[in-house]
């Protein structure tokens, strides 16, 4: 019965919204709205029930007053008879009213909304973040935006639900508190005008010079935890450099700067606890004082002095509760507006309304006076031509920072180009939908980084509806069946639902290399990018695996990125860049005897490297995959 009634409850809000992942407003309140709209029926609905315990309560206390008055001035005799009904009332309020409303208000609250309400803002924050740019993600700590992402959710649906319940809640019992008292004597009813008063300009104060902490604090936050990631995911590098000690350094530094946006705010919470405290003795003090005076007048009941002294009590334990719920408010604030900033970021590489998917029938791939200089006004790549016929397979070489890679991701899209088009099979890949886009283009990079998932879920992740045969035919052909079948995780997992560890950490590099291989063998893609494929192979594995790459680049068009020549000194085509220029084209063999760049770059070779003097690191630039 009670899992059927929290079921209920649980259902009444819809976590993941059927939404686009928009871009939400910039302002932090329109930010709250954006996301509390979904809800906001329910949150109004929590205040209303909020408001009817508040007038539930203070029917109680005028009740007592009457009660006391009662005790004091009545025989007992027809006591029972007399006040009957007014009695039952009181009990049926008391025992069924107040218990209904405090259950219907608990279930809206903890079953409805408290888990509900910030999973819409992480799911909707969530989707909109995987739409950002490569370039989002390197200007930031991972840590750090999953952060502000967790926290900002629990903040948002903190602030909407103290704001509607505990101001719903406050604004009805400090009024029917003041009401009530005016209707025992006018008189008592000052202090509490007074406190009041003294109350809100204490909030006024103190609330929000708390905010401005706050926020400082959830940046250091932020901050501190994104640093602590940053070192936990490159724990390996750490070692091998034995930094462990620069590590501890770099992580205290940013803990100490939060710690130094906690002192601050301990320093005001204590100020207001103080000043709370001197508020309610000063009420409790002068609400007996009054009350007393009136009784020895004659104008005051002891039900009514026995109401006051009831209700200085309630309001010295409320005040102290209603300032840490606004305190805890404003840290919230403090919190969502971090996130806020952080989520309305607008995409940088974003689809055009009514983007069509890309549909490739050949392969050919159209750069047209292509221009990209990463927002600097010059560099990198400017005015660039190149044509690649349908199933033309082409190695791109230079030196590091001739725009090799940059020109690979302008064709995936991870950055815009700024002058000039994309075209492939004729259409401009910017009026195309980016996932379609990147669902025809097949990618193995030098620097794999795996899912911290099962081997069997890294393959098929470019495949999702493949069939276990066609993964274990992928993984043959990329020469990495032997050793999955003996891959064994802590949990006792093995072969390929063995767990490869965060970025593939428990594989070898050629090892993760093989399962990126094998990956994109199974996506079978039209287009075919090839950045450093092999780097990470030894030269026995490099030998066992390159008929299974000369398969897999049959009848595909090929973007071959290699500084080990000989890897690609077979393509149909080589394509020299230098300085976002292209220097020389043509075959191995052409380009030897024209005696130029490739030529130099060539004969510079050792083991088969190039022997790189004057190079530039392209990843300055913010290249997203060398």
């Amino acid at each position: 019965m009670f899992n059927s009634l929290f079921g209920w409850f649980e259902r009444l809000a819809e976590p993941f919204p059927k939404m686009p992942a928009e871009r939400p407003p910039k302002g932090l309140f329109a930010f709250i709205w954006h996301h509390t709209k979904p809800v906001w029926p329910l949150v109004l609905l929590g205040g209303i029930l909020a408001a009817a315990i508040s007038v539930a309560q203070i029917v109680i206390f005028s009740f007592m007053g009457d009660v006391v008055d009662w005790l004091a001035g009545r025989p007992p005799e027809n006591f029972f008879q007399d006040e009957f009904w007014t009695l039952a009332g009181m009990g049926a309020l008391i025992m069924i009213v107040m218990p209904i409303l405090g259950i219907l208000h608990d279930l809206l609250l903890f079953q409805t909304l408290a888990g509900n309400y910030p999973m819409i803002i992480r799911w909707q924050g969530h989707k909109y973040l995987l739409r950002q740019s490569v370039s989002f993600f390197s200007d930031e700590f991972a840590g750090r935006v999953a952060t502000k992402l967790m926290q900002g959710a629990l903040g948002t649906r903190e602030v909407v639900m103290k704001t509607v319940d505990v101001f719903a809640y406050v604004a009805v019992y400090f009024v029917g508190a003041v009401a009530l008292m005016a209707t025992f004597d006018p008189v008592l009813m000052a202090p509490f005008l007074v406190w009041i008063g003294l109350y809100f300009s204490a909030m006024a104060f103190f609330l929000p010079r708390l905010r401005k902490t706050s926020e400082v604090q959830a940046n250091a936050r932020s901050e501190m935890t994104g640093r602590v990631v940053d070192s936990y995911t490159n724990i390996a590098t750490i070692k091998l450099f034995a930094h462990a000690g620069r590590e501890e350094r770099y992580a205290r530094d940013a803990m100490e700067r939060f710690l130094h946006s906690v002192f601050p705010q301990m320093r005001l919470v204590t100020l207001l606890n103080t000043t709370l405290g001197f508020l309610n003795a000063s009420l409790l003090f002068s609400v007996a004082a009054l009350g007393l005076w009136s009784w020895s007048l004659g104008t005051a009941t002891v039900g009514a002095l026995a109401v006051g002294l009831g209700l200085v009590m309630r309001l010295e334990g409320m005040s102290h509760w209603v300032m840490w719920e606004l305190a805890g408010l404003f840290e919230n604030l403090g919190m969502a507006e971090d996130a806020a900033q952080m989520l309305a970021k607008p995409q940088e590489v974003k689809d055009k309304p009514n983007a069509k998917p890309l549909s490739v029938t050949a392969g050919a791939i159209h750069f047209d006076d292509v221009s990209f200089h990463y927002g600097k006004g010059e560099g990198v790549i400017g005015h660039l031509d190149l044509d690649i016929k349908p199933g033309e397979k082409i190695g791109l070489v230079g030196r590091s920072g001739a725009g090799k890679s940059t020109l690979v991701n302008l064709l995936l899209r991870f950055h815009d180009v700024e002058d000039g088009s994309i075209r492939i099979d004729g259409t401009d890949i910017a009026k195309v939908d980016q996932e379609s886009l990147r669902a025809h283009i097949g990618v193995v990079t030098q620097d794999t980084a795996l899912l911290h998932r099962s081997v069997q879920d890294n393959i098929q992740y470019s495949r999702p509806d493949a069939a276990m045969a066609e993964i274990e035919r992928a993984a043959r052909q990329a020469k990495a069946i032997d050793f999955i079948n003996d891959l064994s995780d802590p949990t006792g997992r093995t072969g390929f639902e063995a767990h490869v560890g965060e970025r593939g950490v428990k594989l070898s590099g050629g090892q993760r290399q093989r399962i990126a291989i094998a990956r994109v063998m199974l996506k079978d893609a039209p287009i075919l990018v090839l950045d450093e494929a092999t780097s990470a192979l030894d030269s026995e594995v490099e030998a066992a695996i390159q008929d299974s790459l000369d398969q897999l680049m049959e009848g595909k068009t090929v973007i071959a990125i290699a500084h080990r020549l000989s890897t690609i000194s077979q393509m149909d085509r080589l394509v020299v860049m230098d300085h976002g220029a292209i220097v020389e084209q043509g075959a191995h063999d052409e380009l030897i005897a024209n005696n130029g760049l490739y030529a130099r770059l060539w004969a510079r070779q050792s083991g088969g490297f190039l022997t790189l003097d004057d190079a530039t690191s392209e990843n300055a630039h913010g290249v997203a995959a060398q």
